[in-house]
């Protein structure tokens, strides 16, 4: 996870497509990224991402159709919020503490799906 010293503003990345979906992944990634797509999912893989304990990495999903492919290490904590129809499967930690990755997914269909390394 790239970090943003100081009082610096966090950065955010910011995907955009009208047809299709997104693959997300690598330490690239910034605290805060948003995909946004009217038709397409959202497929990231977070496993060679170094999230420090307590820290919360943030990704923000909007699509009409379209849902999220999630895959973290086995000690991540992933907090789903947001509005779509479709569920989220995640049988991982839900205690606080660790590393955080926070998906607020909105849309119409599609849901969040959490696979741990």
């Amino acid at each position: 996870m790239t970090k943003t010293g100081g009082t610096d503003p966090k950065k955010t990345d910011v995907k955009v497509s009208l047809i299709g979906g997104h693959r997300l992944g690598g330490a690239t990634l910034h605290e805060r990224t948003l995909t946004a797509s009217l038709i397409g999912g959202a497929n990231i893989d977070l496993t060679d991402v170094e999230i420090p304990d307590g820290a919360e990495l943030r990704i923000t999903k909007l699509s009409l159709i379209g849902g999220v492919s999630l895959k973290v290490r086995g000690d991540v904590v992933v907090d789903v919020r947001g509005i779509r129809l479709g569920g989220v499967r995640d049988e991982g930690p839900t205690k606080a503490g660790g590393p955080t990755v926070r998906i607020d997914a909105w849309g119409l269909l599609g849901g969040v799906s959490v696979t741990r390394d």
